[in-house]
């Protein structure tokens, strides 16, 4: 597709993350897995260092990387360091993982009025890594929460848009 991007965020367990992704206008494609972390290959049970991240493919006709990422700050908590829910420790970080100065200059501005709402209880501890590496997760994890629709998740819309519309 000619107006396809990537974009790769984590957000806590990726299963809640790619089923609400998936449903967005201009999402062409979301992928489970691992990255910003230590070691190549790396599996549920050996991924130190990464995150349970996301990669969503979307049609730049449709969307674009500032609307993602202000859904993405709609359907997380982005002010609780290594946690979501129930999980805890740094695979479940909330991370924008840029691949380029303008991705990261969207994400820092969303970030600012993110924070300036106060629609959170804290300031946005979400991290700004640059991309290196995603490992798509093991299959049984990709659409997890399609397979098994009682699944756990976290993840939920909170807030309408932060972005004026």
């Amino acid at each position: 597709m000619a107006n396809s991007k990537k974009v790769y965020i984590a957000g806590g367990c990726f299963w809640g993350m790619e089923d609400l992704f998936r449903t967005r206008k201009g999402i062409v494609d979301t992928e489970v897995g691992y990255i910003g972390g230590e070691n190549e290959n790396p599996t549920y049970g050996n991924h130190p260092g990464h995150a349970e991240g996301i990669e969503i493919t979307y049609d730049t006709a449709e969307t674009d990387f500032k609307e993602i990422v202000d859904y993405f700050f709609r359907i997380h908590n982005p002010t609780t360091v290594d946690r979501q829910g129930n999980d805890r420790g740094s695979s479940y970080r909330s991370a924008i993982f840029f691949q380029n100065d303008e991705e990261k200059q969207i994400a820092e501005e969303v970030i600012a009025i993110v924070n300036k709402s106060n629609k959170w209880e804290g300031k946005v501890v979400t991290t700004l890594e640059p991309y290196t590496k995603f490992w798509p997760a093991e299959d049984y994890h990709q659409d997890y929460l399609v397979k098994n629709p009682n699944g756990y998740t976290c993840h939920f819309e909170r807030f309408g848009t932060f972005l004026d519309k």
